[in-house]
């Protein structure tokens, strides 16, 4: 698919539900007893796997006509052996995080996934998981398929986050909900907290304490009764990102984009953009479910390079590839650092980002943590493609956002992937104007 230079956009717009917090209110509804409703949430492919594996691990879930997600759950260690291997399709989240609750109960699950999702190396959980007695069959390089089976009773244990992960950290969280004894998690560097928001709103017995150096020790105590909840998802920070940054791209822009999900732990492109001389502004700021939200009013803004500090990361790290394609349109030089998680994403979102900056005519030099780019001074881009965007959904997006302000359109090689995350994309970007 081409995208092609856009007028200015104008409009209100509303991005799918969070997909974070869509994965987590299946899986904590699954295992809550009674009936929980869930409204907003993400209906992309990701989270569709989650419900999938949760009904085949015996939790009945139901979709009504006016969109609201009916969860029975079956109790903390009620899940049941699943028949089938469970397809995780293209979901990182999914399949890291359903190992975690795998890990603590009596059952053996296979997970499999695409080809994207069967490259990436599933390590950094069955490391930590194996502490708790789960045992795991994994193919070459810790990646799937893979099959484990959990331990009942599960061993609790104490346990250091190497790297800034909120995947790893809710692996550990959610195997220690059946766990008997207090499982305890270090968090060097915050990530985004919505585990534990939901733990606590589900009425798991969790602590959390910061030192005064911002490390985070999360303590959980296992064998947990959750209570059925009535979740409102709100959107996804992560999915506001593209027609945030294509409204501050496209000249004579002004874009609302409502109920965005503003939780600290994710709220670092916000930030980010402004600093570069982007008018963001929230409105009507709200919190619902426990979760803070606003309205995002975006005007076009010409923006300044920037060095932000490696210690953001966490906080916006599914939105560096968009955020370099803001940087693209910069005025100066923009420097990214300690990005070594992209690595390891739905893609080596480093190289892949990269490669296509240059073939739509930006120069660009690839760090081993990082990028460096030179920004155009607010100028059209040449354009170019096809876009190889190795099966990645952010990817996709952010250049269909740099094709609305290149001079000759860029082409994605696969949308398809888009389905994951943001199946509403393209048509969002035809309510605001960028698609005739």
């Amino acid at each position: 698919m081409t995208f092609t230079a856009a007028p200015a956009l104008s409009g209100s717009v509303a991005v799918p539900g969070d997909k974070s917090i869509s994965h987590r209110s299946l899986m904590l509804s699954a295992l809550a007893v009674g009936e929980s409703r869930v409204e907003g949430l993400l209906e992309g492919e990701d989270v569709l796997a989650t419900a999938a594996a949760m009904r085949a691990m015996g939790a009945d879930i139901q979709r009504d006509d006016d969109g609201i997600w009916h969860i029975n759950g079956v109790g903390v260690g009620g899940l049941l052996q699943p028949q089938e291997a469970l397809d995780m399709g293209n979901s990182g989240t999914s399949t890291r995080l359903l190992m975690g609750l795998v890990a603590s109960h009596g059952i053996t699950a296979t997970f499999v996934g695409d080809a994207s999702l069967s490259k990436r190396p599933m390590a950094r959980v069955t490391e930590p998981l194996s502490r708790v007695g789960a045992s795991f069959t994994a193919s070459p390089g810790d990646r799937l398929p893979l099959t484990m089976t959990g331990a009942c009773p599960a061993v609790p244990f104490d346990y250091t986050l190497p790297v800034a992960s909120a995947q790893v950290k809710s692996a550990i969280l959610l195997a220690g909900l059946n766990t008997p004894g207090i499982t305890r998690v270090v968090e060097p560097i915050p990530t985004r907290d919505h585990s534990e928001r939901m733990l606590k709103g589900f009425g798991a017995d969790l602590e959390v304490e910061v030192q005064a150096d911002g490390t985070r020790i999360i303590t959980l105590k296992g064998e947990a009764e959750l209570k059925p909840q009535n979740i409102v998802v709100p959107g996804d920070p992560s999915s506001a990102a593209f027609p945030m940054v294509a409204a501050l791209l496209v000249p004579g822009s002004q874009v609302t984009i409502a109920n965005v999900g503003l939780n600290a732990t994710r709220a670092g492109l916000i930030d980010l953009l402004r600093e570069m001389g982007g008018s963001i502004e929230i409105i009507n700021a709200r919190e619902v479910g426990g979760e803070p939200v606003g309205d995002l009013v975006v005007t076009a803004s010409a923006l300044n390079g920037v060095e932000p500090d490696p210690a953001r990361a966490p906080s916006m790290i599914d939105e560096y590839p968009v955020a370099f394609v803001a940087a693209a349109f910069a005025h100066g030089r923009s420097i990214f650092r300690g990005l070594d998680e992209l690595r390891v994403k739905e893609s080596d979102r480093i190289a892949t980002m990269a490669t296509g900056l240059r073939a739509i005519g930006v120069t660009v030099e690839e760090l081993e943590d990082g990028i460096i780019i030179e920004g155009s001074g607010g100028q059209p881009l040449p354009g170019g493609g096809p876009i190889a965007t190795r099966l990645d959904h952010r990817i996709a997006m952010s250049f269909a956002v740099a094709g609305l302000v290149s001079r000759d359109g860029v082409t994605i090689d696969d949308m398809r992937p888009v389905a994951t995350s943001f199946p509403t994309f393209t048509t969002l970007l035809q309510t605001l104007g960028a698609i005739a």
